[in-house]
């Protein structure tokens, strides 16, 4: 779609999606005096990090639980205390209870956990403290390529260069065995990288969740290892990594972040549906609305993820075949679900004895490495496990402002559950999952089937039709090494610049990647200011 000629730019940046990452760059934006505007087409903004009503006086999680992993400088440069955000951060980081009553669990205090540890071997709980140090380290240098933009790979500049410098610089800073650690390990196996420090399959297993969260990759795939580490890159994780809530829900953050655009004087507009980039020459011009209205605009932010942005925004005709093929390529097929439950009391979890503040964090149901193992087999032939590997959190026990005295809510993100199913559709299968989320989690908490009041099943399709997610792809793109860095999301476009000049990629489809990290969103941002810069 063309601009009309000669037409003045209403913005200076249109910016596509009000999830956290495009409110994150907006916010940006805006703070350095830039007219900005977003457009989302959902009623309410945040994407991903919503809160919703569940029930009358209960709120729960739209999809992401925590968001312990935003990026302290975000908080710092978008002021979002002031605009209200307060993180919570419990005790207990993770907890993953077995059948036999008997936990793993993993606490902010290290000494704590390696003396937790001790219950399943002594010689783990001896190792944990080692491990710990050795994840710190390497994401402590990952931490910087985070911050980083990929260099030009077609023609490399001078700030290219001072970047590879400091990159370099970091990485000599390891030291000889710490530089080999870092680069044997990235490729491997998050298995591997487990079973090397520990004995215990239930240790390894509640551990090695961390490298298959979100992603179409199983224990044994190569570089689920890297994802591992990078989940811990930027914060202060560790191997137990970190779990934060924020104090409302998700959507507070939103609400922080909507707040610090407007307080810059930018603005945002929800139910306004983009459904083109307007072009002229080669060169964004602006965005065409379902509505048939037109705003011009020097540049166009895209929130969304790039296989959409790529072909459902872009004209075929300007972004040519070739370039066609490569998007459509991009692997955004989704693997996850949603369980949001609305309970009676709080559940009982035998392992935890009673122990409300065990319940605190991340509820992790994986036994083994094993039993993730074949749970990831049967999402490669289009199947559903019938022993899933869940990733829950009852935040009600440290917020109770998201529901009346005495009511919890239980929000479970369900692993493997593939968005093209082999037989049947979701719209058909959405309540036998909710059926089989209750029957594995009744293994460890009996009788939280008779405390569940309200249920909510959201499978990849609906995460595709209510959050714009791709295939409901939850991380706009595989997290793997062949999506890493100057690969994210294509080779020759990880700059966040996209071939059509003047429209950027500020989601989690760019580097550094998905998660509530807010990393794609400032990094996209200090891009754009640079080129703004250089064209006056």
């Amino acid at each position: 779609m063309s601009a009309v000629p000669g037409s003045a730019a209403a913005y200076d940046a249109v910016v596509i999606g009000a999830g956290h990452n495009g409110l994150i760059t907006a916010g940006y934006l805006a703070k350095s005096g830039l007219r900005t505007l977003v457009l989302e087409r959902s009623e309410v903004p945040g994407g991903a990090t919503k809160t919703i009503e569940l029930a009358p006086g209960v709120r729960a999680p739209a999809l992401a639980h925590t968001v312990g992993r935003l990026r302290r400088s975000v908080l710092r440069d978008l002021d979002l205390t002031r605009h209200g955000l307060h993180l919570i951060r419990p005790e207990v980081r993770a907890f993953a209870p077995h059948p036999d009553g008997r936990s793993v669990t993993f606490h902010a205090d290290l000494a704590r956990t390696s003396e937790s540890l001790r219950t399943w071997s002594a010689a783990d709980a001896e190792a944990y403290a080692g491990f710990d140090a050795r994840i710190r380290a390497i994401a402590s240098f990952l931490a910087y390529i985070a911050v980083s933009t990929p260099a030009d790979v077609k023609a490399p500049s001078v700030q290219d260069a001072v970047m590879g410098m400091r990159l370099g610089r970091a990485f000599q800073g390891f030291g000889s065995r710490a530089r080999r650690e870092a680069l044997r390990s990235l490729p491997m196996a998050v298995a591997d990288l487990v079973g090397e420090a520990f004995e215990s399959d239930a240790i390894r297993g509640a551990l090695a969740t961390r490298g298959v969260q979100y992603a179409a990759l199983g224990p044994w795939s190569a570089g689920s290892a890297a994802v591992f580490l990078f989940d811990s890159a930027g914060n202060s994780g560790g191997a137990a990594g970190t779990t934060a809530y924020a104090r409302g829900g998700p959507g507070a953050l939103t609400d922080a972040l909507v707040a610090a655009v407007r307080g810059f004087g930018g603005d945002v507009r929800t139910g306004a549906e983009v459904v083109a980039v307007t072009e002229r020459a080669g060169k964004a011009t602006g965005v065409a609305l379902a509505s048939g209205e037109e705003i011009s605009a020097r540049t166009v932010v895209s929130g969304t993820d790039p296989k959409r942005t790529l072909t459902r925004f872009v004209d075929p005709v300007v972004l040519g075949p070739h370039m066609m093929w490569r998007a459509g390529n991009i692997r955004t097929a989704g693997v996850v679900s949603k369980v949001n439950l609305a309970l009676s009391g709080l559940p009982r979890f035998a392992a935890s004895g009673g122990d409300a503040s065990s319940l605190a964090g991340r509820i992790v149901i994986a036994q083994g490495i094993d039993a993730l193992e074949r749970a990831f087999d049967a999402s490669k032939y289009g199947r559903i496990s019938d022993e899933p590997y869940l990733e829950a959190t009852i935040p009600t026990i440290c917020d109770p402002s998201l529901a009346p005295e005495g009511t919890h809510v239980m929000s479970v993100v369900v692993q493997w559950t593939p968005y093209h199913l082999r037989e049947g559709d979701w719209d058909a299968e959405r309540e036998g999952l909710g059926d089989l989320v209750l029957k594995t989690l009744e293994q460890y908490a009996p009788g939280l089937s008779d405390l569940v009041t309200t249920r909510q099943v959201l499978t990849p399709l609906d995460l595709e039709r209510d959050h714009g997610l791709t295939e409901g792809g939850a991380l706009h793109g595989e997290p793997g090494l062949e999506n890493f860095f100057a690969w994210r999301p294509l080779m020759g476009h990880a700059r966040y610049r996209m071939p059509l000049r003047g429209l950027y990629l500020c989601g989690s489809g760019a580097h550094p990647g998905g998660g509530v990290t807010g990393g794609p969103g400032a990094n996209a941002a200090r891009e754009i200011l640079l080129d703004l810069k250089r064209s006056r």
